[in-house]
C-alpha cells in the first residue's frame, strides 16, 4: 500500500449561516473549538439547515484525495456501530479507500464537526469528537503500518493518554511518517510535543504560515526557511495567497496559486494540498511538481461545498 492515514472518523455536517451566528455562540471565524458536551453540540445544530452530510476528517480527507488519484490507500479511525458510524464506512468504501477498523458499540457516538460556512467562504468548524477521539494503541493495525510505505497522521488526533499511545505504536512501526500540524489552536495546545515530532519523529511535516511560526515561534516567515534548512526533513508549508513552498535541506522550492479562481468554500484546501503533493511524493515526482498536483487539488475542492471531490 502506498499510503496509510490515521486520524480522527468525523462526518461533516455543512451548514450556511451569517457572521452574527458565528458572534451569538461566541465562535471565533476560521478557527476549530472543540465541544465536550453532546448536548451543546445538539442545541447548536438544532438552529441549523444542513446542506450537506459527508464523511470528513482531515486525513481521511486527503486518503480520498490520493484515491481518486489512483494510489492504493487506507485508513484507520475509530466510529461507533450507530447510523453515523456506518455512512462513514460506506463513504470510504465508495471512495476505494481500504478501512482497517471492525466498528462496535461504543459508549460515544461517532465524531461529528459541524462545519460552518460564512458569505466570505471562510469556514469556522465545531467538533465533537465523540468515539473518534479515543483510538487507542489497540485500534492500530500493525499490519497495515507495516505494508505502508509512509503513514499520514493529524495533529487534531494526537492527545495526552490513549491517542499518544496509538500514534507513538503507529511511528514506531512505521516506514517513513508524514504529518499535518493542522491547527493553530492544536500547535498551541501541544507546543513542546509537536516540536518534538517535527525535529525527531517526522519524515514530512506540513503546515499553515501560522502554524508553523507559532510551532518555532519566529519573528518573520526568514527564521522558518532556516530552520528547516537546518532541519533536513522535508517541510512543506502553504501560504494563502503567497502560495506553498517545500524545503528539504538547502533547497527551496515555491509554487504560486492559482489565479482567478470562483471560491465557494475552503474547507479541505489544506486537506487536498496534501494530498496532491503526497501523490507526487509517493510517485516519485519533483518537490515543484508535487507543489503543483497539490495546488491542483486544492484549488479544485475550494471551488465547490465540502472537503470531497465531487
Amino acid at each position: 500500500m502506498k499510503i496509510l492515514g490515521i486520524g480522527n472518523a468525523i462526518v461533516d455536517v455543512i451548514c450556511k449561516v451569517k457572521d452574527d451566528f458565528l458572534n451569538n455562540n461566541g465562535l471565533t471565524k476560521s478557527t476549530m473549538k472543540l465541544i465536550f458536551d453532546e448536548n451543546e453540540f445538539k442545541k447548536l445544530l438544532s438552529n441549523l439547515k444542513i446542506e450537506k452530510t459527508v464523511s470528513g476528517g482531515s486525513v481521511a480527507n486527503s486518503i480520498v484525495g490520493l484515491s481518486q488519484l489512483q494510489n492504493k490507500v487506507g485508513f484507520i479511525g475509530k466510529v461507533c456501530d450507530d447510523n453515523l458510524g456506518s455512512k462513514y464506512e460506506d463513504g470510504l468504501k465508495k471512495e476505494n479507500v481500504e478501512y482497517f477498523y471492525s466498528k462496535k458499540k461504543e459508549e460515544l457516538p461517532t465524531g461529528t464537526c459541524l462545519i460552518l460556512i460564512t458569505p466570505d467562504s471562510e469556514r469556522t468548524m465545531c467538533t465533537f469528537l465523540g468515539t473518534a477521539g479515543k483510538i487507542n494503541e489497540n485500534d492500530v493495525d500493525i499490519n497495515a503500518v507495516k505494508n505502508s510505505e509512509i503513514i499520514f497522521l493529524e495533529g487534531y488526533l494526537w492527545d495526552e493518554g490513549d491517542p499518544k499511545k496509538a500514534f507513538d505504536k503507529a511511528i514506531n512501526n512505521a516506514n517513513k511518517v508524514a504529518m499535518s500540524l493542522s491547527d493553530q489552536f492544536c500547535v498551541d495546545r501541544h507546543k513542546p510535543h509537536f516540536l518534538n515530532l517535527v525535529k525527531n519523529k517526522l519524515d514530512i511535516t506540513f503546515a499553515n504560515e501560522q502554524e508553523i511560526i507559532s510551532l518555532i515561534e519566529a519573528k518573520n516567515f526568514n527564521e522558518v526557511i532556516n530552520f528547516s534548512k537546518e532541519l533536513g526533513k522535508l517541510i512543506v508549508l502553504t501560504r494563502g495567497e503567497k502560495g506553498s513552498v517545500a524545503i528539504k535541506g538547502n533547497d527551496v522550492v515555491e509554487c504560486g496559486v492559482k489565479k482567478d479562481l470562483k471560491i465557494i468554500d475552503l474547507t479541505g484546501a489544506g486537506d487536498l494540498f496534501a494530498a496532491g503533493f503526497l501523490h507526487g511524493y509517493v510517485n516519485n515526482l519533483s518537490l515543484k511538481e508535487s507543489l503543483e498536483k497539490g495546488t491542483e487539488m486544492s484549488s479544485k475542492v475550494i471551488q465547490q461545498i465540502g472537503a470531497r471531490l465531487n
